[in-house]
């Protein structure tokens, strides 16, 4: 069904610009919503001062309660939108189950007016809402003591389809109302992540902590109280999610909240589903980034080791030095260096001490040559 939020958003952003337009333009629009809710709006610039909504949705009940019109506490609802804005016109267009005229004169200025239209693009969930909570408050008031009987037409579920292939089933059950909720999917990925899904709604709606939160059950086969329903509506490909409803979650302010998210529930397993593929996906891809990544540095290394084992064969090759040779240059280099470090003057500092000044001192001077000094041996 229907929206996680509650005003539409074409029908807000077409008020704000038909509000927010220098001069008076000309809309005639209609257009529709998840496949169930049709609007249609219609504004003249002969008569600028009012916008004509209509709206319906494809509303199917069978059972105890049959709701097909709107019933007259939702239109005292709607009325008290804002008050001065809003006319119901009666008859409403034809096709569509409620024609509402907004006086765009008495709209504030400012901030009030983006508040008051956004009530207004709610005005399809507060019909979808106020049916359902009729139909709670029939059931909610029904005499408890009294046997259930299936073969009474009074007992059987209401089915209601506020979408053509999302129904669901509202049954009464001793203190305690249930509504059934059959899952389909087209996509084989998407049957597998609901499945998970609803088995860990189940666990963790039986912690203690969500003790006053409805109770959750999920089963691969309808509950016996739909049998006898049709079967298309009952062949599933993930089974039936079950929500026990108690007169607490029905008192009150909780009764908004509890109708909110029982229409709301296909929408938001649809966007867990969502959510959870686009995850899968990033992951997916993140992880696919990170192999490439690691096969192309892989390639590169392997085309450097290349190269450069192809550069030093080439030049061992082209040079054929033998490795014993090379060792032995390496040793007569540093010999010689040391020999030419020997043939220059050292200067000692320190001799201050044995009182002499500083001194150049060289080493002696030896030739392989004959002297020509000849030398007498003494007695």
């Amino acid at each position: 069904m229907a929206y996680l939020e509650r005003a539409s958003p074409a029908l807000k952003e077409t008020l704000l610009k038909i509000y927010r337009a220098e001069k008076p333009i000309e809309v005639d629009q209609h257009f529709h919503e998840f496949g169930s809710i049709q609007y249609h709006i219609k504004y003249s610039v002969s008569d600028p001062s009012i916008v004509h909504v209509s709206t319906s949705t494809l509303l199917e009940t069978q059972g105890a309660v049959t709701l097909k019109e709107i019933s007259s506490q939702t239109y005292e609802v709607i009325k008290n939108i804002a008050v001065g804005v809003i006319d119901i016109v009666d008859p409403p267009r034809l096709g569509f189950q409620l024609t509402i005229g907004i006086h765009l004169d008495n709209i504030p200025r400012g901030k009030e007016a983006i508040k008051i239209i956004t009530k207004i693009s709610e005005i399809q969930a507060i019909i979808l809402s106020n049916q359902l909570k009729e139909m709670l408050r029939h059931l909610n008031f029904q005499d408890d003591s009294r046997p259930i009987n299936n073969n009474n037409n009074n007992n059987r579920p209401i089915k209601i389809v506020y979408h053509p292939s999302e129904p669901f089933y509202v049954f009464k059950q001793m203190k305690k109302i249930t509504a059934v909720f059959p899952m389909n999917f087209k996509d084989n990925s998407d049957v597998v992540i609901a499945t998970s899904f609803f088995q860990e709604l189940v666990e963790v709606g039986s912690q203690k902590e969500m003790g006053k939160a409805p109770q959750c059950s999920w089963s691969p086969i309808p509950p016996l109280q739909l049998r006898g329903e049709p079967v298309q509506d009952l062949t599933t490909n993930s089974g039936f999610v079950s929500f026990d409803i108690t007169s607490r979650h029905v008192e009150g302010k909780r009764l908004d909240k509890t109708v909110w998210n029982l229409l709301n529930f296909y929408a938001y397993v649809k966007y867990h589903i969502k959510c959870s593929r686009g995850y899968i996906q990033r992951r997916m891809r993140k992880r696919m980034d990170s192999l490439v990544k690691l096969l192309n540095n892989t390639n590169l290394e392997e085309e450097a080791a290349q190269n450069e084992n192809g550069r030093c064969k080439y030049v061992k090759e082209f040079v054929k030095v033998p490795k014993g040779k090379m060792m032995m240059k390496q040793r007569c280099k540093e010999m010689t260096r040391r020999v030419k470090i020997s043939k220059f003057r050292i200067k000692i500092n320190g001799c201050a001490r044995l009182r002499f000044n500083q001194r150049w001192i060289s080493f002696p001077k030896f030739s392989s040559k004959p002297s020509n000094k000849s030398y007498t041996k003494l007695d």
